[in-house]
């Protein structure tokens, strides 16, 4: 393909929509799962209670599953016929489906374990004889948390917010399966790149390939690329 065939699709709409979209999408369900994932990581790191593997088994779920079937369980859980779906239909005055809060609702379900399950390792390599010291010097519960389990814990959260991120760019099933492929609204990078290849619009294809190739090595590079402590 001649250069200026290059530049008339990297000028087109059709190239950068789907972009964006991933981009919002990503960012806005990103922020959720850091406060989800925080306060649930919190709350499961140094507890003991009856049935606490049930709960963590459940939320690491959605990173066993086909990504079609978290898709089929929110259409259930957010359809039309059923409560939640008319209770949003009522306050909203739409359903959520093949809406982009649609979109980012099936990311965050399918971004959220590896952010859990980061934060909650870090949360738990914390020296615990520090957190008692603290105490005793009188930090309440919030301050402990902010001025030393936070801190200690910074690089597992950075690590689950990358992986997160990286995972939710390229979530592709339950996104179509919940939101739909609706260009300029919920049509994000991996729905574009099936639609391509499907139209045998390769060029397309695969500039949208090198795209996410390179956002998702460059967020990788820096998980393994940060220098480790030494013991």
């Amino acid at each position: 393909m001649k250069g200026h065939e290059f530049m008339s699709i990297f000028q087109s709409s059709e190239f950068w929509s789907p972009i964006w979209t991933s981009l919002q999408v990503a960012i806005t369900a990103e922020i959720i799962v850091l406060c989800l994932g925080i306060l649930a990581a919190k709350w499961m790191a140094k507890s003991r209670f009856r049935g606490k593997v049930v709960i963590e088994t459940f939320l690491m779920l959605p990173i066993a599953l086909p990504p079609s079937v978290v898709g089929f369980g929110l259409l259930v859980l957010f359809g039309n016929q059923s409560l939640i779906g008319q209770l949003i239909n009522w306050l909203f005055h739409q359903p959520i489906i093949f809406t982009k809060a649609a979109a980012v609702v099936a990311v965050t379900v399918i971004a959220f374990p590896l952010m859990f399950q980061s934060v909650k390792n870090g949360f738990e390599a914390v020296d615990g004889d520090i957190e008692d010291a603290a105490r005793i010097d009188g930090a309440g519960e919030g301050r402990l948390f902010i001025s030393i389990i936070l801190p200690n814990a910074y690089p597992a959260i950075l690590t689950g917010v990358i992986l997160s991120f990286a995972r939710a760019l390229g979530e592709f099933g339950a996104t179509l399966m919940f939101a739909g492929n609706i260009p300029g609204k919920t049509q994000t990078i991996p729905t574009a790149i099936y639609v391509a290849i499907d139209g045998h619009h390769m060029t397309l294809a695969w500039l949208w390939v090198i795209s996410i190739v390179i956002v998702s090595f460059l967020l990788l590079s820096i998980v393994y690329g940060r220098p480790k402590k030494l013991s």
